[in-house]
């Protein structure tokens, strides 16, 4: 049996989901679009390849056994995008949740059969229908657990809105003993500079007492002034809009000391070096053009 462990975002890293990018299916139609940079890209004409893609996730699967981190796949379904594991389940403490997803990606989950069976059943939650919530937008940081949501009344007409009031509520009662903070996130179907798609793309906590922050992406400043104060400032990486746009918050820990990168983020590498990190840099541009990065398409199951 798998023993599920997973306390915050940064303890070293011991076994994790890493979703695939084989038969990832034909180029959407703008239509078909569930995110703003995918839409971008599509309308463009420089959406990735799947060759690329494969490329991209085969170097990081070089990285993680080069830390002794035991990797799992999903199995493949066919003509199906599989990258974004963080968006169909997640792991707090001993319990693997599943996520109330997009319906069109419900299958997705099923490709996890294989692991799922390893875990206790009694481990493994299905939240109630009307919780809304992607992996994205649920940040553990010890005593914490972090939910990105949309709070307004057009919640359904925001494709990029996965995660509702419901579903923070849920999280309180499953897990008594944190403190379930909901954070309030800007949406945009259309522009990735002025729209967050998940939580993870505007704040993620490092290890060093350190974390990735972009102001614009909270729709109340509170919100951003309490991570502030939490973290302090001199230990914050405030992004750019372009930088929250290029994922720049969405690295990926494998130990208090050891951040995954993209190589081409110059300036967040810099700073991460500067305050001690190894800083292991991947090219994941290809996959960026999704609407997400390295957290987003890796599932921890196991941290120490």
């Amino acid at each position: 049996m798998l023993g599920l462990n997973v306390l915050n975002e940064f303890s070293t890293l011991k076994a994790v989901v890493l979703g695939v990018a084989k038969s990832n299916g034909l180029t959407p139609t703008p239509e078909a679009c569930y995110d703003p940079s995918s839409l971008k890209h599509v309308l463009q004409g420089t959406y990735p390849s799947e060759k690329d893609m494969v490329e991209e996730m085969s170097a990081l699967v070089q990285i993680f056994e080069s830390h002794g981190v035991k990797v799992y796949r999903p199995n493949i379904i066919k003509n199906c995008n599989q990258i974004f594991t963080r968006d169909i389940a997640f792991v707090i403490e001993d319990k693997l949740i599943k996520s109330n997803i997009l319906p069109d990606r419900a299958e997705e989950f099923s490709a996890l059969d294989q692991i799922v069976r390893q875990i206790d059943p009694q481990k493994c939650i299905e939240l109630p229908e009307e919780c809304h919530v992607e992996g994205g937008d649920v940040i553990v940081h010890n005593d914490y657990i972090f939910v990105g949501v949309y709070l307004g009344d057009d919640y359904s007409s925001f494709i990029t809105a996965r995660t509702n009031i419901q579903a923070v509520g849920a999280l309180q009662s499953l897990f008594p003993n944190k403190k379930v903070k909901a954070l309030e996130l800007k949406k945009s179907n259309t522009n990735p500079l002025e729209g967050v798609l998940h939580l993870d793309c505007c704040f993620q906590p490092l290890g060093r007492g350190k974390a990735l922050l972009h102001r614009e992406g909270f729709t109340n400043q509170e919100d951003f002034i309490f991570l502030e104060k939490l973290f302090g400032k001199e230990h914050i990486y405030l992004t750019t809009k372009q930088e929250m746009a290029n994922m720049n918050c969405n690295v990926f820990s494998i130990s208090n000391d050891v951040v995954i990168s993209e190589a081409g983020f110059t300036r967040l590498n810099k700073w991460l070096e500067l305050h001690k990190f190894k800083v292991e840099k991947v090219s994941y541009s290809e996959i960026s053009k999704q609407g997400g990065l390295l957290r987003c398409s890796t599932l921890p199951l196991i941290r120490l």
